[in-house]
């Protein structure tokens, strides 16, 4: 290509969809694990309506998102046409938006504290509707980052089923950017197996091949779906 020559022009959603999909079947394949075994979780925070419309029209159904009330403007006025969407909350949640939080989504993948855990169960209660639950974990033990410590893991879980009665099925991590990963996606799926959970929501768009080698069921994919991300 000369240096006159146009860049290429930007993959569409459609095709970065097809693209993330064949690395987790190959990466699957490598770990001998069944594809379907895998859930892509769509990083849909900052994402306006068209590109929304472009994911969802590839048949992609699950997504993440960082604020409730975000989310509550992207998605409320599309659930009643989208049958199968499911909405994962995988940022922090303050207790005093557990109520929207659990109106809104399916799953909650940002449990780091017992008041948090309080707070859902009450909302629940009242709402009538109990949105599966996971803890999240701070495998780095990084200050400036939320989730419980790994000694501490154990205790909430039990506290936020037996306690509270919630429906915790699984734990999330966010490795610390400037380590291996591996060695906290071990770390974590050895506190789930403890504690007998089956679903690991970890891995993002630069190391969810190795979450998959390591046990993921959940990866949480943003930027490889639809580039550098918006800013709000």
């Amino acid at each position: 290509m000369s240096p006159s020559s146009p860049a290429s022009p930007p993959a569409s959603i459609a095709e970065r969809v097809t693209a993330v999909r064949s690395r987790i079947d190959a990466a699957c394949q490598a770990a001998g694990r069944d594809p379907a075994s895998v859930v892509l979780t769509a990083v849909s925070k900052t994402q306006g309506a068209e590109a929304i419309d472009a994911i969802l029209a590839t048949g992609q159904r699950v997504f993440g998102e960082n604020r409730v009330q975000e989310a509550e403007g992207r998605w409320a006025n599309r659930l009643a046409d989208l049958p199968g969407l499911e909405l994962r909350l995988i940022g922090p949640l303050q207790t005093n938006k557990a109520e929207d939080a659990v109106a809104l989504f399916d799953v909650i993948e940002t449990l780091d504290r017992e008041k948090l855990a309080r707070a859902l169960a009450v909302a629940a209660a009242k709402l009538g509707r109990s949105p599966r639950v996971l803890v999240q974990v701070n495998t780095g033990a990084e200050p400036q980052k939320a989730g419980v410590l790994p000694d501490e893991a154990d205790a909430l879980i039990q506290t936020a089923r037996d306690t509270h009665g919630l429906n915790v099925e699984g734990l999330m991590c966010i490795p610390p950017a400037d380590e291996d990963p591996a060695p906290h996606f071990d770390l974590l799926k050895s506190i789930a197996a403890c504690n007998g959970l089956s679903v690991l929501s970890m891995g993002m768009s630069g190391d969810f091949e190795a979450a998959i080698g390591r046990g993921a069921t959940h990866v949480r994919v943003g930027t490889a779906l639809f580039g550098e991300r918006n800013r709000p």
